[in-house]
């Protein structure tokens, strides 16, 4: 793709500490450890940074995607040809101010959660085991256990693909079930202010390792996946559907239907982008034909 040629000439020269990667592998970003080699991935470590790479992207018509975690994205074998940015350094941080925590977007929810901890803050307990950052959990409104993101978001700061950034407050984020203004990647999400609770942190312990506990009975975190893999259909559990359906342990190469969690498709060892795919529309097919329920992705495409 001679843009990308381009565009990687454009930003060494406007910014010649900007890490650049060409043909990086996306196996090393998806919690599946599936994927191709993205073409061209940019990791900027500040906003002014970030509005460099997308002023010369738009200027060259090269539309990015916003890579987060990989823990909700399953990536073509062939990879992706475009360019992906993925946040660092100070966008992959956070501070407290009192009872309030401001965040860059590439900050796994995980650290998130540890840092309201040390700081005896709760509300985001919930999230110490969700394998997200905070840019992608506002996109999709990450949730788990009874709580969701948009409970505790104050404030969201987006930037559009000609690098102009503003500062939403949570009534203008459109958020729903899996579901925010954001989830269509035309905005990155810079940063968020996060209000929390004050709380007593041997609490906000024992409430995540509880949670912790829970997750480790329950799901198939020995095996790389990208968590639920469907969303909860109207009047139903998708893992319940596919126990149901007898859909428990079915495998395609590499891929298997969970035996210990239904709603999770594992890759058991050198599974391709391909197995999983063709997996998730056996089972789809399947619960179809037996119940009428037609399952809806939660993971998302990525490539051809």
């Amino acid at each position: 793709m001679p843009q990308l040629d381009t565009l990687f000439q454009r930003l060494r020269q406007r910014l010649p500490g900007l890490e650049l990667r060409k043909d990086e592998p996306l196996s090393r970003y998806t919690t599946f450890r599936v994927g191709g080699p993205a073409a061209l991935m940019a990791l900027p470590a500040t906003e002014e940074e970030v509005r460099a790479v997308l002023q010369e992207a738009s200027s060259l018509d090269i539309h990015p995607f916003f890579l987060g975690n990989g823990s909700n994205l399953l990536v073509s074998d062939r990879g992706y040809p475009g360019l992906m940015i993925k946040l660092s350094g100070a966008l992959d941080s956070c501070r407290c101010v009192e009872k309030r925590i401001i965040a860059g977007g590439g900050m796994l929810l995980s650290r998130l959660s540890s840092a309201a901890l040390e700081h005896g803050l709760s509300g985001l307990e919930f999230a110490s085991g969700i394998p997200g950052t905070l840019g992608g959990g506002i996109c999709m409104n990450a949730g788990a256990y009874g709580g969701e993101l948009c409970q505790v978001v104050a404030s969201v700061r987006v930037m559009d693909g000609q690098g102009n950034a503003e500062d939403l407050p949570r009534e203008a984020c459109d958020f729903g079930y899996r579901h925010s203004a954001f989830l269509d990647g035309q905005r990155l999400v810079l940063s968020a202010v996060l209000e929390l609770t004050p709380g007593d942190p041997q609490a906000i312990r024992r409430q995540m390792e509880e949670l912790g506990r829970r997750r480790r009975e329950k799901q198939p975190l020995e095996y790389p996946s990208a968590g639920s893999t469907f969303k909860r259909p109207p009047g139903h559990y998708a893992a319940a559907l596919i126990d149901q359906c007898g859909l428990k342990g079915l495998t395609v190469g590499g891929a298997q239907v969970s035996e210990k969690h239904a709603g999770f498709v594992i890759n058991r060892g050198g599974a391709t982008c391909a197995d999983i795919h063709t997996l998730m529309e056996r089972v789809q097919g399947e619960v179809f034909r037996q119940t009428g329920v037609m399952l809806e992705p939660e993971v998302r495409y990525l490539g051809d």
